[in-house]
């Protein structure tokens, strides 16, 4: 089915939103909330940093690479089955990190929750996509962004509660009844849609692309342990660089490849994909490593850390829809230069409180900031991904560029990891400077030289991440659609 169905109601177009926002949460609340309780889940499982970073790098690892092949999946298959199958995933692998006894299964857990996550994710999009006409989509990809935040956001205060009044464990368990919920709504409210001229599964390239990340990632990870020249390293390097060349020449051949290098012929979506790579890349570094910051410099609780993520949540839940609307009826261009320029500036706010700051004198001012600048580019960045793309292909679009967003998110933890290494060692000035960062990502103790030194690390990382943000905007200044020729805007919100 490659447009959308304008038979459907509205009241069941609300119920499809419900679906797919239920759906979502799973991803949201879990990687959210998992974020502010690494620092307990690495005390009690006796996890070393690199072992902590692959927690959340394993599920990215798998969400990277195999969610091109998922969108391509729903677009086959059936959007809804393929959607159904990755919330059926994510919730058996959730049962199995809340049993986890040791770090190593937990990242195996981790691991097939990307595999899940792969599948659902782009299938919601794309299920949003198929049943919402394109004037619509912006204000429903915008209500879903900002419903998704809510969840999203209040996930790092309920990781954090759970982190210090209870069990870590039982963020996994949520998951759970969610799962349960999502497939009821979904099996009564949303139609199957799929594209009829879908054909085969590129599974030689999911294949390439997963090993080469994860060889990337690898070296990228154990070098400030190995250091660069160490021949492990290097090959790491080589063989993930090589490897992914060869995902390019194999999706240049490929009959029915998961990722169409067609597409990219187009310079909205090559430029928002592009956009998208280095905001995500700025916003997924920056949330890893703040709670970090926030616990062990400033002294905060697991719970008050998760606590100053509350504005990103109330912010986007309440205007996402306002901004993708603006979006349906302005164009993309405004949204998606002025708020990632919003998003970095709010993200060097993060690198001005001084250690032990408070709420207000701390986070406060930054995250606002940064909570506007993403409400006004969420919506809009989706909807431009998947206007920018033949009809039908909405999987493949919203397949890739979840695809970029999550390889950002994993290339941020892993490249900022190296830059909070370099200084942090740097700052310290001891030969045992390595080990010493180890004892304050696990929560030892600190000496007010480390403390300092780890917040002078925290402070590049975030000021490169506020640089990659403004660098996005001037991206979508410059590739973003603007507003359409004679679309007239009583028409565009008739039915929104």
């Amino acid at each position: 089915m490659a447009d959308a169905d304008q038979s459907l109601s509205a009241v069941r177009k609300r119920w499809i939103l419900v679906a797919t926002v239920l759906g979502s949460s799973l991803t949201f609340i879990d990687g959210s909330a998992l974020g502010v309780a690494l620092p307990a889940i690495q005390n009690d499982l006796g996890a070393g940093p690199a072992a902590t970073q692959w927690v959340s790098n394993a599920y990215l690892l798998t969400l990277g690479a195999l969610v091109l092949i998922g969108g391509a999946a729903g677009d086959r298959f059936g959007r809804r089955r393929v959607f159904l199958i990755g919330v059926a995933v994510f919730a058996l692998a959730s049962i199995a990190c809340g049993l986890a006894s040791t770090v190593e299964l937990l990242i195996a857990g981790r691991a097939v929750q990307g595999v899940g996550a792969a599948l659902l994710t782009p299938g919601a999009l794309a299920v949003i996509g198929s049943a919402f006409p394109p004037d619509e989509r912006g204000k429903a990809f915008g209500t879903w962004a900002g419903a998704g935040a809510i969840f999203g956001m209040i996930g790092p205060l309920v990781g954090g509660w759970l982190a210090d009044t209870a069990d870590w464990r039982f963020i996994f368990w949520i998951n759970v009844p969610l799962a349960v919920l999502t497939t009821v709504i979904t099996l009564r409210a949303v139609p199957e849609s799929r594209d009829e001229s879908a054909r085969g599964l590129d599974w030689p390239g999911a294949l390439l692309a997963m090993t080469g990340l994860a060889a990337l990632t690898w070296a990228l990870t154990a070098a400030p342990d190995l250091g660069w020249s160490d021949p492990l390293v290097l090959a790491g390097l080589a063989g993930g660089a090589a490897l992914l060349a060869a995902f390019l020449w194999v999706e240049a051949r490929e009959r029915h490849p998961m990722m169409p290098l067609g597409l990219f012929r187009s310079s909205v979506f090559s430029g928002i994909n592009l956009l998208t790579l280095l905001l995500y890349f700025a916003l997924g570094g920056a949330m890893f490593f703040l709670p970090f910051d926030l616990i062990r410099v400033h002294g905060w609780s697991a719970t008050l850390a998760g606590a100053a993520m509350l504005p990103f949540a109330v912010i986007m839940g309440l205007f996402s829809g306002l901004a993708g609307k603006m979006a349906d009826r302005f164009g993309a261009k405004l949204s998606l230069s002025l708020g990632p320029v919003l998003a970095g500036v709010g993200l060097a706010l993060l690198a001005l409180p001084a250690p032990g700051a408070g709420y207000v004198d701390g986070p406060l001012a930054g995250m606002t900031m940064m909570a506007v600048g993403m409400t006004l580019a969420v919506g809009p960045l989706t909807a431009a991904v998947m206007g920018a793309v033949p009809p039908g292909h909405t999987g493949v679009a919203s397949g890739i560029n979840n695809a970029v967003a999550r390889v950002a998110g994993l290339l941020a933890i892993a490249l900022l990891g190296v830059i909070l290494s370099a200084v942090f060692t740097a700052q310290a000035a001891s030969p045992d400077a390595r080990a010493l960062l180890g004892q304050v990502m696990g929560g030892a103790d600190l000496e007010p030289a480390a403390r300092d030194a780890f917040h002078a690390a925290f402070r590049a990382v975030i000021l490169t991440c506020a640089g990659l943000a403004v660098l996005s905007g001037v991206i979508g200044g410059l590739t973003a659609p603007g507003r359409k020729h004679g679309a007239s805007p009583s028409r565009s919100h008739a039915r929104g």
